[in-house]
């Protein structure tokens, strides 16, 4: 015991000298790394518990690691690393959105597209300012310090970024098709709203708010939007043309890995450099990568690059809820509001109540005008699906706790009263909510919806075409299906009537005829992969006769 307490006594001496962008200790290091490790088992062990999920697991042991250092310290820290938005933003982000992008069912995303980004886009406008309007109205009647209107938006715009970690790993793709693609894609796009109406209204001057500057406002948030999409686009379609020319599979599959992954982060530098959203550039980059770059590589190059990115983007969800519980503990920040703790409850409080408000203001709206236009009963939003998609938003995670920190604090730390209030009202909302409401997700999800098994259409529909060498448990395949050349399940529309009726199937017919006729040939993808004798991936011809 007296050589373990000399260690630790040793180790946190060392704390304050800690920046994990210059000075990273090894000792720290390696103890984080085994607390990653330790999320991991202990993740595995709880994987059946009714009440526990992964996200959950990684913020008790983040918590109960702070628990231990604070004490340790006498009080001083409670943290091994110090918190930059840099580490967020740049190395940890990344590989999550690129994953959800890569992994996600393509069909089911965008057959359900307009839903998706009525929710994820406007749903969150609308939560924004459902937010911005209470914390104006009551936020001036407690003494939290003096905030203008761009703080209000900002804290707009935190809260309105949900976290649905906890919910997706509940939810099962194959048994609730359409309410896992509703939940994952309004998550990524929420995320990615959030971050591009923050910037939005850190770039832009309100001290002469009028309706020509609403407008303008408007005008630079789609500005963004649609940049953003068509830089990721634009380089995932570079990738599939270089591999597809060079084939570089018939001399090394490592540099196929290699220039995947490099291109991946390349579309989220290129989007941060020129100052747009890279979280939806490196979201449409995954997604179409994986519809046409991951077809043009050999078939140990697929499995390797499918495990690494979920790896990568796993090992990133963990260390984030990992730091997020160890950095709830930080005694600066809680040393600023000791003297008022009644205030930075009643803080608390009124965000989480404007979050549920703000989710319920277009959840259950949004959900009603969608299922207007929709006449088969299949695809319509329940009331059950309905809670479900609220109350998956209910969480919050690290995008919120980066963006607070990224506006109320300097390279982590604030000696502003109200900035600290913020923080740790940021922090007690992201802790609360993953934890009660996180906890409740699983008996919530069986009671609402008990396991049922998928249609078979819908099974029919996707494993037709899958290759039985890729059949992978840690990624569903139906994420890199596409129909063959030629093979067209969705027959033409032959009146206006029936482009009304079915407008979604009717674009995806004219959209496969055009990637099929000139896309493909040019970019490689399913059924033009480039044929090369003795390849690791393709021992026969493949058959072209129907391109």
């Amino acid at each position: 015991m007296t050589i373990m307490a000399s260690f630790l006594d040793s180790f946190v001496s060392k704390m304050p000298s800690l920046s994990t962008s210059d000075h990273a200790s090894v000792v720290s290091l390696n103890l984080f790394v085994a607390l990653l490790c330790a999320c991991i088992v202990l993740g595995h062990l709880l994987e059946e518990n009714r009440w526990m999920n992964e996200s959950i697991t990684a913020l008790m042991i983040g918590l109960a690691t702070g628990v231990v250092i604070l004490l340790i310290s006498n009080g001083k820290s409670s943290r091994l690393l110090v918190f930059s938005e840099d580490l967020f933003f740049i190395y940890l982000l990344p590989p999550i959105i690129f994953n959800a992008g890569f992994q996600v069912k393509k069909k089911q995303f965008f057959r359900n597209f307009v839903t998706i980004m009525l929710f994820g886009a406007i749903g969150t406008v609308i939560s924004c300012t459902v937010i911005t309007l209470g914390v104006t109205q009551f936020f001036k009647k407690l003494d939290i310090g003096t905030f203008d209107l761009g703080d209000y938006l900002a804290i707009g715009a935190i809260f309105a970024a949900t976290d649905s970690v906890c919910t997706l790993q509940v939810l099962n793709q194959d048994e609730t098709p359409l309410l896992y693609s509703l939940v994952f894609g309004e998550g990524v796009v929420n995320d990615a709203t959030s971050v591009v109406i923050f910037n939005a209204i850190q770039s832009f001057d309100l001290t002469h708010l009028n309706h020509e500057a609403a407008f303008q406002l408007l005008g630079n948030f789609s500005y963004l939007f649609l940049l953003s999409t068509l830089l990721g686009v634009a380089t995932g379609l570079i990738s599939a043309y270089v591999i597809k020319k060079l084939y570089f599979g018939r001399h090394s599959t490592d540099r196929e890995v290699a220039l995947m992954m490099l291109m991946a982060y390349l579309s989220y530098m290129l989007a941060e450099l020129f100052d747009l959203s890279g979280i939806l550039t490196v979201f449409f980059c995954g997604i179409v990568m994986s519809h046409y770059t991951w077809h043009n590589v050999t078939e140990s190059s697929r499995v390797t690059t499918k495990h690494t990115f979920a790896t990568l983007s796993f090992l990133a969800e963990t260390f984030i809820f990992l730091y997020v519980g160890m950095d709830a503990l930080d005694i600066d920040k809680w040393r600023s509001v000791s003297d008022s703790p009644g205030t930075s409850v009643a803080v608390s409080s009124i965000l989480i109540g404007l979050l549920m408000l703000g989710r319920a203001a277009f959840v259950f709206p949004l959900s009603f005008l969608s299922n207007l236009v929709k006449k088969n009963e299949s695809e319509k939003i329940n009331f059950k699906m309905q809670i479900v998609i609220w109350w998956s938003g209910l969480m919050r995670g690290a995008v919120s706790m980066a963006l607070a920190y990224n506006k109320f604090t300097r390279a982590g730390h604030t000696d502003v009263r109200g900035n600290a209030i913020m923080i740790t009202s940021t922090i007690t909302v992201c802790l609360f909510s993953t934890v009660v409401f996180g906890m409740l997700t699983k008996p919530l999800i069986r009671y609402l919806l008990p396991h049922q098994k998928a249609t078979t259409s819908f099974l029919s529909d996707d494993n037709n075409n899958t290759p039985k060498s890729l059949q992978i448990p840690l990624i569903d395949q139906d994420s890199f299906i596409e129909f063959t050349p030629g093979n067209h399940n969705v027959p033409r529309p032959d009146s206006i009537r029936g482009f009304l009726t079915r407008p979604t199937r009717t674009v995806h017919y004219y959209w496969r005829r055009f990637d099929d006729s000139f896309m493909r040939p040019v970019f490689g993808g399913r059924g033009f992969v480039p044929f090369v004798p003795g390849s690791p991936t393709e021992r026969d011809p493949p058959d072209l006769s129907r391109a």
